[in-house]
């Protein structure tokens, strides 16, 4: 039976078992240099020059989103590198940092090894490592206990990267569409809406931008070369390299900045009116794409009156961009339609009125004619792999639609806050969550305010957490699963969406260590216990996998061999110039400059501007990036990628250094208004960055102990995030709603 905690205590896990198989040491010794070994081809040669006896597997990278296919190589069984494959148009055969550091993960010491349950102990709540079998019982007795007192939905998913594929069926057919990704609410979900809601779709992942094509680049909060999408990072200096007009809003001289014809220092929370303006000198000057304006589009006439205020002078006091900068740099865009792109950014949830703003880019997209042209937006392929067959889920008698279609009727996914939310009513909610299960994503460092999340964490009859590594979240567990890391599993196919319809494959290169199980494994195991197995009826991964490549005329077998396929028989136009018949799944029909379905749930169907919150006097906006050799607190554990950054820093303009007395180098703490404190911080001054505002990498400064190499090594971004500006529209939480200060170090440390 599920214990009875009348509070959960934050519980440490310790080394329990480390007399396991232990070899971080020698097979780090194992890794050389690249240069050593010939750049792999499509199917990596070995030859007389083998490094010992050499071994190769086809895999895709798990260390971030982009999943880059490449070839694992292991000498005499021991891990030595990873490269990427030359036919995954992901990579082109080259991977990033944090790719070719992906044998760290598998080489971590600091991997949970056993599955672990909180019990009672002469008095005292600990884990205890217990078997398989009886943590894989545990879970899916409470989740029946769940289900008998308040129904399945009551049971929430909270998951990410390649294990939704496994999980997410498990819950549906358990009876609960009570599931969540951070992804959406707390990343690119204001894109993917404010697209839809004008083009009809949304832009997807990897995104489908023509940077190949383009002429003219605009990035806005976009950090190409430091957020390190493999792909878009090399088409990006490609770009610059033939002479693109590249153009950078950022209120920080970051690299892309660096490389940019035009760097516009915005003040942050200002890019809307930006974007107006500059959707007024292209009107006002007769510089859109008329004919593709005249032929695709709906609400030209009421946009065109609507604009008429938003004037570049309008914008000066509010942006600090000059006038004439605003007009200028919407000429370049112009001079090169429908070459030019504007990229839509990724993380996108920043003040709170992000849909709004991710709207006016999708109308500035409109009017330069770049939706569905070549240098534009082009319409992706994704190869058709048919799924295996299996039987309709059951129909649940509430959903996530239910808990959010009054605050965020044009939600498409549960924002991950709301469900959090919900849990924190406890027993009051009309739809009340009594259980998560978390899977991959450390819920303490992805949502804001963490002491929401604790107390919601509180209310649950019951939480299982599903992880590599020991994070913040797995020490409110009741159950934690310890995975193995994607170099010991295989995984389902991916099928990214790109100009080329490519099937890549995962296998795994080494057993999984200690007792970590992949995905697939713990998922089917529970639907076992839950009475679902026809909801799993395959007996392993590889029947899975190789009934699915066989509806295409390959083979398991086959994919081990080529690790990559790409499918041109089911390759189509791409660009309407190609023959794409437009299509807009829009009320209308057409691009919706004016907004029919936000007019009809009440919002105003044309952006209109609202001023941020200014920060108090002696504090600045907090804004934070991401750094090329790390995914945020996902890495910087890893011992290999710890070494290539072992903290984080605080970028600060010299005026404000020398205003509160703060030297290069020396070690702050950050206070946010609502008396929140960071770890120790190292101060970078720079004029790289404008006075008002502060900016430091997201995913440091751990506070869970267990992880020895990232515990307390720079400051945390979750902590400083206590105040949150929701999106009335789809829900997403607008994080750079926070002001920090300094607090001096006492006996400074370097």
């Amino acid at each position: 039976m599920s214990p009875k905690f009348t509070r959960r205590e934050f519980l440490k896990i310790s080394g329990i078992g480390v007399a396991g198989l232990a070899i971080g040491g020698k097979a780090l010794e194992a890794i050389v240099s690249e240069s050593e070994w010939p750049q792999a081809d499509a199917l990596p040669l070995v030859g007389p020059n083998t490094p010992g006896n050499l071994e190769v597997s086809p895999t895709y990278c798990e260390i971030c989103f982009w999943k880059c296919a490449g070839w694992v190589y292991k000498v005499d069984g021991k891990p030595w590198k990873i490269v990427g494959h030359k036919d995954d148009p992901n990579c082109n055969g080259r991977l990033c940092p944090r790719g070719t550091g992906g044998i760290g993960a598998y080489t971590d010491n600091e991997r949970l090894k056993y599955p672990l349950m909180r019990k009672v102990v002469r008095g005292k709540q600990q884990f205890v490592q217990v078997t398989w079998e009886e943590a894989l019982d545990f879970i899916a007795e409470n989740m029946k206990k769940i289900a008998d007192k308040y129904g399945p939905e009551s049971m929430a998913l909270f998951t990410h990267g390649s294990g939704s594929r496994f999980f997410e069926p498990l819950f549906k057919a358990f009876g609960s569409d009570t599931i969540a990704e951070p992804s959406y609410a707390q990343c690119r979900g204001p894109r993917e809406e404010g697209f839809r809601l004008t083009f009809g779709e949304g832009i997807g992942s990897p995104e489908r931008i023509d940077i190949p094509n383009a002429r003219c680049i605009v990035l806005i909060g976009s950090h190409i070369g430091e957020n390190m999408l493999n792909s878009q990072v090399q088409e990006f200096s490609d770009a610059v390299a033939r002479g693109a007009t590249i153009i950078t809003v950022d209120p920080r001289y970051s690299t892309a900045a660096s490389k940019s014809k035009y760097w516009l220092p915005i003040r942050p929370g200002t890019d809307l009116a930006l974007l107006l303006a500059w959707i007024n000198v292209m009107i006002q000057e007769n510089l859109y794409d008329k004919e593709y304006v005249e032929k695709y589009t709906y609400g030209f006439d009421k946009l065109k009156k609507f604009i008429q205020p938003y004037t570049p002078e309008w914008a000066y006091p509010i942006t600090t961009i000059k006038p004439h900068i605003i007009r200028q740099t919407a000429r370049e865009m112009a001079m090169q339609k429908p070459a030019t792109l504007i990229h839509p950014g990724r993380h996108v949830t920043w003040y709170g009125n992000d849909t709004q703003r991710e709207r006016a880019l999708a109308i500035l997209v409109a009017l330069l004619g770049s939706w569905g042209r070549r240098g534009g937006y082009y319409y992706p392929n994704k190869a058709r792999v048919p799924k295996y067959p299996l039987p309709p889920f059951p129909e649940p008698r509430w959903t996530w639609k239910d808990l959010t279609l009054d605050q965020y009727p044009l939600a498409r996914k549960a924002p991950t806050n709301v469900l959090r939310d919900v849990t924190l009513q406890g027993d009051n909610a009309t739809h009340p969550i009594k259980g998560w299960m978390v899977n991959a994503t450390n819920l303490l460092m992805t949502l804001p305010e963490p002491q929401k999340t604790i107390d919601a964490i509180q209310k649950l009859d019951f939480i299982a957490v599903i992880d590599i590594i020991p994070s913040e979240i797995t020490g409110w567990a009741d159950v934690v699963l310890p995975e193995c890391t994607y170099l010991e599993r295989y995984d389902d196919l991916r099928i990214s969406q790109g100009k080329m319809p490519t099937i890549a494959l995962r296998a795994p290169a080494f057993p999984p260590r200690w007792e970590s199980k992949p995905s697939w494994w713990m998922a089917k195991q529970l639907a076992h216990r839950l009475g679902l197995d026809k909801w799993f009826p395959w007996n392993d991964i590889e029947e899975y996998l190789d009934y699915r490549l066989k509806q295409v005329g390959l083979s398991l077998a086959e994919l081990k061999k080529k690790g990559v396929v790409r499918l041109p028989e089911q390759k189509t136009p791409i660009y309407f110039e190609e023959g794409i018949q437009p299509r807009f799944r829009t009320p209308t029909g057409k691009i919706e400059l004016y907004s029919t379905v936000m007019e009809a749930a009440g919002f105003d169907p044309l952006p209109t501007y609202e001023h941020p919150e200014e920060p108090p006097e002696g504090y600045y906006r907090l804004i934070y990036g991401r750094a090329p050799m790390h995914s945020f607190s996902r890495t910087t554990n890893n011992p290999l990628l710890y070494q290539l950054m072992k903290e984080n820093e605080v970028w600060v303009h010299p005026t404000v250094a020398q205003l509160h007395g703060i030297k290069n180098g020396e070690y702050v703490i950050l206070e946010n208004q609502d008396g929140a404190r960071s770890n120790k911080i190292r101060v970078k001054v720079t004029e790289r960055i404008r006075h008002d505002c502060v900016y430091m990498v997201h995913g440091f400064g751990h506070w869970d102990r267990r992880l020895k190499r990232a515990y307390k090594k720079g400051a945390s971004t979750a902590k400083l995030i206590t105040k949150v500006k929701t999106d009335p529209v789809m829900g997403g939480t607008g994080l750079r709603t926070n002001f920090v200060t300094f607090r001096k170090v006492k006996k400074l440390t370097a």
